[in-house]
């Protein structure tokens, strides 16, 4: 390359630049003074006699020794005047140096252009981002090896629907997308309006006058005219120009050939035109670089309500850099990576109808949780958890008449630690608790047997030395359902609740609720089998086993997750499904997470305690709905047309997830390894077992 000063037309030893010049006015600016500085770190006193400069060779280094000189003979005129440098930003302070003369205007260009050189010499940020070469050809441009072409719109349709762009986002292809917007001033726009109506109206009339047929085309300009004209004299909408352009890059010139199709063929599925930059690539190529240099000039008018549908960012994502993943986004194929412990609270609920695969993304949730250390413990109506627990180490308890393993409900917890504990409030929460359970059991009490059942509780946990006195009773062995009978046994009144409750201490449901328990939760893994218990069983055992897990959680803080499979079965009774709200109410304070989930979405929903939980919830997960659960969850989440349609017609394992305000179409998705442990399709479950 020619040398930058003959660029200039100034030959590098040029005897102009070889003078000394005493006398000159000079100041200097902050850059060249540091470089000074640095270079020489001079400390010339009064007294030092003037060196003369031997002549340098080329441009910088003469500039150098006449600045020298300079330098040192203004010092000497000056007294010296000190510099002061900024240890920490290496600025001068103070600095300023003065003659008695300018320097000429030639000279100035010349120290101007010694900078110039010395600034090309540096590494600035463009050399970084700039690519290693350019190949301009008519129809594509190739930047270090990768392919680039662009397209533009050149027509919209007369409608735009929302959120239009969002399969363009979503698209799988590295693209840029760049709009220019321009606004237009209304009083200018309302002019050519007002000529184009008359212009219209005219046309019209003509046609009418002739006896021609009506031209729709012309009809619905007009109206669209004159209801612009209208809207935009009221101020309700503005007018704009409008330009999209859109950059593809490729690896090859082939798959970028399928990716421009691909888009043309997804925006002219909408109507929405476009064309390729043929003979203008590189003019296309710098209108989407993010310099807001508009060389194609593509544009279209614009009013403000389509306008506002172009809005880029549509798209729906849901990851974070901690957590579990729970599926595939479906609107851009994205992972969706989520720790429900982040949340307000860790509470979950998830609606499906049979075998739309909820409790195969639960399992799917629960085997990647027990990976990040959070222990799970799961009540399951249908022994579907069964391999899982085998699979991964857990404890498995089958909890029927027949069964070993045994829950006493009179079970106390110990406080937590750091907790303001008064004395009696472990032990009258416990009575309120089994107050619960007892109208269960009996079928509903009234004031009188309410009475009695209370004094009775009270009496029996007495009779153990356990009072309303103690801060923590947990360490004293607590009574049992038979303790409970013989205690109403001796009192007045009591007959018909004994005789009703000896069905569960001495009757055909004996032994199950009547013995000290025997279960430890100390695994990471815990699930709780109620399937062999008989109907009229079940919602008492579920309330026992959830009273006992709430014990064990309030009494040591540690992360886990409650998992309540067909909770419509808690919901059918107003006692325990008031538990179970309490339950998820409080179970942020434990660190504790409660997933409810159920079929029934009507009876869940219509309960009064139903939504209240849902509310409480701040995650969700809605797969695969019948026609009649549509509506009454439409109005509790909000959902739009789109969303009812396409949890109606998804497939196993698709639907909605909700975390806090944020919700994405989700596919769940798992390895072999974790289908085997976790399908409960009875065609592949049958195959395993062969």
């Amino acid at each position: 390359m020619p040398d930058e000063t003959q660029k200039q037309g100034a030959p590098p030893n040029d005897p102009a630049l070889m003078k000394s010049g005493s006398g000159l006015k000079l100041e200097p600016d902050l850059a060249e003074v540091q470089e000074t500085s640095e270079v020489q770190n001079l400390e010339v006193s009064s007294a030092t006699p003037v060196k003369e400069v031997e002549p340098a060779k080329g441009l910088i280094g003469t500039l150098k020794a006449r600045w020298e000189a300079h330098v040192n003979a203004n010092k000497q005129k000056q007294a010296a005047k000190k510099m002061s440098v900024s240890d920490a930003a290496g600025k001068v302070v103070g600095v300023k140096v003065t003659t008695d003369e300018k320097i000429d205007p030639k000279e100035r260009e010349e120290i101007l252009r010694a900078e110039k050189l010395f600034n090309e010499g540096l590494a600035s940020i463009r050399d970084f981002i700039a690519p290693s070469s350019m190949d301009i050809q008519f129809n594509h441009i190739t930047l270090s090896g990768v392919y680039v072409k662009t397209i533009y719109v050149f027509s919209y349709p007369r409608y735009l629907e929302t959120n239009w762009l969002s399969p363009l986002i979503n698209f799988d292809a590295t693209m840029d997308i760049v709009q220019y917007v321009y606004p237009i001033d209304s009083a200018a726009i309302m002019k050519v309006l007002r000529r184009k109506v008359a212009q219209m109206q005219s046309s019209i009339r003509m046609d009418s006058e002739k006896g021609n047929v009506r031209d729709p085309g012309i009809e619905t300009a007009l109206e669209d005219a004159e209801q612009l004209r209208t809207e935009l004299q009221r101020g309700q909408e503005k007018f704009f120009q409008f330009g999209m352009y859109i950059t593809l890059y490729a690896k090859s010139q082939k798959d970028l050939s399928k990716a421009v199709k691909h888009v043309e063929s997804l925006l002219g599925g909408k109507l929405v035109m476009t064309k390729s930059t043929e003979l203008q690539t590189e003019q296309a190529f710098t209108s989407t670089l993010p310099i807001a240099l508009d060389e194609l000039e593509v544009h279209r008018n614009m009013n403000t309500s389509p306008l506002s549908s172009t809005f880029p960012f549509t798209s729906s994502t849901l990851t974070s850099n901690k957590g579990i993943l729970y599926g595939i986004n479906r609107h851009n194929d994205s992972l969706i990576i989520f720790d429900r412990f982040s949340l307000e609270n860790a509470n979950s609920v998830v609606f499906a109808k049979s075998g739309a695969g909820k409790s195969y993304s639960v399992k799917l949730e629960i085997l990647r949780s027990l990976m990040v250390g959070t222990d799970v413990i799961i009540v399951d109506p249908e022994n579907e958890y069964e391999t899982l627990a085998h699979s991964v180490g857990g404890s498995y308890l089958n909890v029927s008449l027949t069964s070993d393993r045994r829950i006493n409900p009179f079970d106390l917890p110990k406080p937590l630690h750091g907790d303001d504990v008064q004395p009696g409030d472990i032990l009258r929460s416990n009575i309120i608790n089994l107050q619960g359970l007892l109208r269960i059991m009996l079928g509903g009490l009234n004031p009188t047997e309410e009475a009695l059942i209370d004094k009775a509780l009270n009496d029996a946990y007495s009779v153990k030395g356990i009072t309303m006195d103690m801060v923590d009773p947990g360490g004293i062995e607590p009574p049992t359902m038979e303790d409970l009978e013989s205690v109403l046994s001796s009192m007045a009144g009591a007959e018909l609740l004994v005789q009703r409750l000896q069905k569960f201490t001495s009757g055909t449901f004996g032994g199950l609720f009547n013995k000290p328990t025997n279960v430890d939760l100390s695994s990471g893994l815990m699930v709780f089998c109620i399937r062999d218990l008989e109907d009229d069983l079940r919602p008492i055992a579920m309330y026992i086993i959830l009273n006992y897990i709430w014990t064990r959680v309030r009494s040591e803080l540690k992360k886990r997750i409650l998992v309540i499979d067909e909770a419509w079965t808690l919901i059918q009774h107003e006692d325990s499904a008031k538990f179970l709200h309490g339950l998820v109410k409080r179970a942020r304070k434990y660190y504790l997470g409660v997933t409810t989930i159920t079929q029934d979405v009507e009876d869940f929903v219509k309960s009064s305690y139903g939504k209240p939980i849902i509310t409480n919830s701040s995650m969700q997960l809605l797969l695969k709905q019948s026609p009649s659960a549509i509506e009454p969850l439409s109005k509790i989440f909000n959902l739009t047309e789109g969303e009812k349609y396409l949890l109606l017609n998804s497939g196993i394992g698709q639907g909605l997830f909700f975390a806090g305000l944020q919700h994405v179409a989700i596919q769940t998705i798992a390895s072999f390894t974790e289908d085997r442990i976790v399908t409960t399709n009875p065609e592949e479950v049958l195959n395993q077992q062969k």
